[in-house]
């Protein structure tokens, strides 16, 4: 692979989606990408009516408080997702960080923690897309980025598939928090929520290690 081809990869010149000029995304499709309205729940962004709280958060509530979720997980936000995951279309990342920077609401955290990967992922991706994008996110707000902060201590199977109390017990004793957050409220970065079962399990094992306050940001919902 020459210098010519690295640069393409991860930092294209054209749009990803339209193939125009102006990437890695043109105006005119960032304008048509699904934009999640903020009428949801206030706790895991699913979705209501009013943006009252969901029937699944009124249940049990999740160890975060509340989660922003810029975009629906459909078609094409999906397909970007996909494409820095798994083409390491790396350009991706500090668009989506910029993204969700420019429409961030109410207090800030004291920090960005991007989703732990496990060392096995991480061998096999080459990078952390959360990290990525977290990245851009810290740059642009200021807040500091410690991706170090916690550590996946299990190797989970993929939740691809599964129900919600079996991806909850899937997630049991996954994270390991490795530095001191007493008192801090902590920003969970991830690229896509479905129904948090992995964000709860990091945000329980924050807390119990002290946290005052674990909030979710994230690029989809599905």
């Amino acid at each position: 692979m020459n210098i010519r081809s690295i640069i393409e990869q991860h930092f294209p010149a054209h749009c990803v989606l339209c193939e125009g000029a102006h990437g890695p995304v043109c105006a005119a499709c960032r304008d048509d990408l699904p934009w999640l309205s903020r009428h949801g729940c206030p706790i895991c962004a699913l979705p209501t009516s009013t943006g009252e709280t969901c029937g699944h958060c009124l249940k049990e509530q999740p160890a975060f408080t509340s989660t922003q979720a810029l975009f629906s997980y459909a078609f094409p936000i999906d397909r970007l997702i996909q494409q820095l995951k798994y083409s390491e279309q790396l350009a991706l990342a500090p668009m989506l960080g910029t993204l969700m920077a420019e429409h961030l609401h109410g207090p800030l955290p004291d920090l960005w923690l991007p989703m732990p990967l496990h060392a096995n992922r991480i061998k096999d991706r080459g990078f952390n897309q959360a990290a990525e994008i977290a990245r851009e996110l810290s740059r642009q707000t200021g807040v500091p980025m410690q991706a170090t902060l916690a550590a996946r201590e299990r190797d989970t199977p993929s939740q691809a598939g599964l129900k919600r109390e079996a991806r909850r017990k899937n997630m049991r004793g996954a994270f390991r928090c490795k530095a001191d957050v007493a008192g801090l409220h902590v920003g969970i970065v991830d690229d896509v929520m479905t129904t948090g079962s992995t964000l709860d399990a990091l945000a329980q094992t924050l807390k119990q290690s002290g946290a005052d306050e674990v909030s979710c940001f994230v690029v989809a919902r599905a």
